[in-house]
């Protein structure tokens, strides 16, 4: 039997296997709170929300500590405490977020985030260091940007809470932006404050910014660039944080 070249080409295409399309990276945004809780927590939210579909991923946020089970979270690229406070998760959920990340899992780390896990050693190494205090109200500085322990472009304004940590941990991490402790009161960490870092840990990947107290900030587009290669770096597209 003669087919004709349309119907062969037709039949040739059916006979080929069907792939289903590639599933978008997946978000968990976390905000639970066993502490302070802080106000710009739905704007976080719709930021970051934003900011993973404008980068072709879908953003899920919750605030239920039981979504912390192997199966919940292997259907995510990326888990953020986005201003999480105090002991959020049990030792059961803690396994199963160090799992997570020992399978290559990503993690954002915003503002709180460092105030957060005190009990859980692991958590601290992971978000690399833990908030000791601030000074009071909002105040100002500029943000340097760094890479490979130098200066990389114009530093920038930002008026926010301004934390200091209990230890500076450059050297565990690559430390992406400075502060400036001239232009301020209550700096407790010197000519070197570190204020954003990432690095490979335990398998996986972390991000962390110490803003990302004020409303307001998350109008600012150096701040939404920041966050923007915080989730790239986290998922793996990034080598570059």
């Amino acid at each position: 039997m003669r087919l004709f070249l349309p119907a062969l080409l037709c039949l040739i295409a059916m006979a080929q296997p069907a792939f289903a399309a590639t599933a978008p990276d997946r978000v968990l945004i976390f905000t639970k709170t066993a502490g302070f809780r802080h106000e710009s927590i739905p704007v976080a939210v719709q930021t970051l929300q934003r900011l993973a579909t404008e980068a072709g991923m879908v953003a899920d946020h919750s605030e239920d500590a039981a979504l912390f089970t192997p199966e919940q979270l292997s259907r995510y690229r990326v888990i953020v405490f986005a201003s999480t406070t105090g002991e959020v998760l049990d030792a059961t959920q803690q396994r199963a977020m160090e799992d997570y990340v020992r399978h290559g899992g990503g993690f954002v780390g915003v503002h709180a985030a460092a105030d957060t896990g005190y009990e859980w050693p692991w958590y601290g190494r992971l978000v690399g260091a833990y908030f000791r205090g601030h000074p009071p109200g909002l105040q100002s500085s500029r943000v340097q940007p760094e890479r490979d322990g130098k200066p990389a472009g114009a530093s920038w304004p930002v008026h926010d809470e301004l934390y200091n940590y209990r230890g500076n941990p450059r050297g565990q991490v690559e430390v992406l932006a400075t502060l400036d402790e001239s232009l301020y009161e209550g700096g407790t960490m010197g000519t070197d404050h570190p204020i954003a870092w990432c690095h490979r840990y335990d398998g996986g990947r972390a991000w962390y910014t110490g803003l990302g107290h004020d409303e307001a900030i998350y109008d600012q587009p150096e701040f939404l660039a920041q966050l923007r290669r915080g989730l790239a770096y986290a998922a793996g597209r990034s080598d570059e944080g």
